[in-house]
Formats: structure tokens, sequence, C-alpha cells
């Protein structure tokens, strides 16, 4: 299991960037507790991992190919669960979240769970998640848990608040969508059925179900691991 925040602000050191590590930590911690994790939240890491699109503007809009974009995409494509979010800009989201997106091939996110997740300075923008992030995700083939998160700008000081219900509700969505449940209740059945035949009669140890966490290590500018730091900026 991995899961992945994806963020489509142009500014590096974003309040965007802000609340999407905040809402990938929260994600992820549910998974872990819920025995969905990867192993990466033991020790003190944090189980996420970040794609920051500020770095990746000019390499998207070029004509060649970027081994930092590829990068990027390789991510995106690997993950169970995607947290992708993006400033409201003009009512929607970014189109650099837009340009990065359509790099993808059709259906690309079918099998994850993509949760949309927009900051925004006026409520009023509140529907611009579930109206235009939700259906891009759909065309994508993600499954998109509800509600989508709308933050305002006056909720950041106290985000963590904000996203403890929200996380709390689409957690289970997040991995029943990426199928964790279906492949958590495998592997039950599968020991159960191991330990049933060797009760019986001493059969050899069923191969237990693996659920691989499709993390790529090593990753290069605009893609980052972990904690982003000096998070100030709009």
């Amino acid at each position: 299991m991995s899961v992945v925040a994806l963020v489509g602000n142009p500014r590096e050191g974003s309040r965007t960037l802000t609340v999407a590590v905040e809402a990938a930590r929260a994600i992820g911690r549910r998974l872990e507790r819920a025995g969905h994790g990867s192993g990466r939240g033991a020790g003190g890491a944090e189980p996420y991992e970040v794609v920051d699109l500020a770095a990746l503007g000019p390499h998207l809009l070029a004509p060649g190919a970027s081994a930092q974009v590829e990068v990027a995409l390789e991510l995106v494509r690997e993950a169970s669960v995607l947290v992708v979010a993006s400033p409201t800009y003009k009512g929607t989201y970014t189109g650099l979240l837009k340009a990065f997106l359509d790099r993808l091939p059709p259906q690309a996110l079918a099998g994850k769970a993509a949760l949309p997740l927009l900051v925004m300075g006026d409520a009023k923008h509140a529907l611009a998640v579930e109206v235009h992030l939700r259906p891009l995700l759909v065309e994508l083939g993600a499954t998109v848990p509800t509600p989508g998160l709308a933050v305002l700008e006056s909720q950041l000081p106290a985000l963590a608040e904000v996203i403890a219900p929200w996380a709390d509700r689409v957690a289970p969505q997040a991995a029943a969508g990426a199928g964790l449940t279906q492949a958590a209740g495998a592997g039950a059945s599968q020991a159960a059925g191991a330990g049933a035949s060797q009760a019986a009669g001493g059969g050899g140890a069923a191969a237990p179900a693996v659920v691989t966490s499709g993390v790529t290590s090593g990753v290069t500018s605009g893609v980052t691991s972990g904690v982003t730091s000096g998070v100030t900026s709009g």
C-alpha cells in the first residue's frame, strides 16, 4: 500500500502543499492502523509520498520527454491511494494539475482510490471539489470516495481539526476502493486455510498474500518524500 499526495499549486512551499501533506499523513496513518500499511510508518517514518508539481511546470509544457516528469508519473501510477490537491483558481483546479494528469493514459487510475481536495478563499467555491475535480479523477478510472475536501484558508490554523473527521470518513472507503480490504481478506482466508490444512494433515505452509507498496525511491527534484518544511506562502 502506498499513499501519494499530488499537489497542483504552481508555487513552491504553498498552503496547498501544507494541506495535502496533512491529509496524506492522516489517511496513511488510518490505513496503517487498519492493517493496510506498507511499513513506511514504522519507526517514525511518514506513511506517504509527495509529488509537488511546483518544480515541474516548465517540464510539463516542454515538447521533449522529461525524466523528472516521468518519475512523478510513475509514482502516481504505482500509488494505491492518491490525495489530489489544488488551490482554487477561477472556481476550479489549476491548469498545472490538468497538464500533469493529461500525461496519464486512459484508465491510468483504475484500481486506485483518489481523494479530491481543494484549498480556497471563499466557501462559495466549495462545490468545485465535487463538480470539477471529482469527474476528472473518475474519468481516469479512479474510485473517488465521498465527500471530497474543501478547505478554506481561514481554517488553516485549525487544519488538523478540519482534516480528522474527513479522514475518519473516507479512509475506509479508500481502502475498499484500492482493493486493500479484499487483499487483507484474501490473506486472512489463505492463512486460515493453511492452518486448517496443517491441523488436518500437516501439509506445507501456504505462501502469504502480498500487497506491494509500489513506492519509487530516489526521486528527483519536484518529487519530495515525507514532510516538506518551511511551508508558508499561498
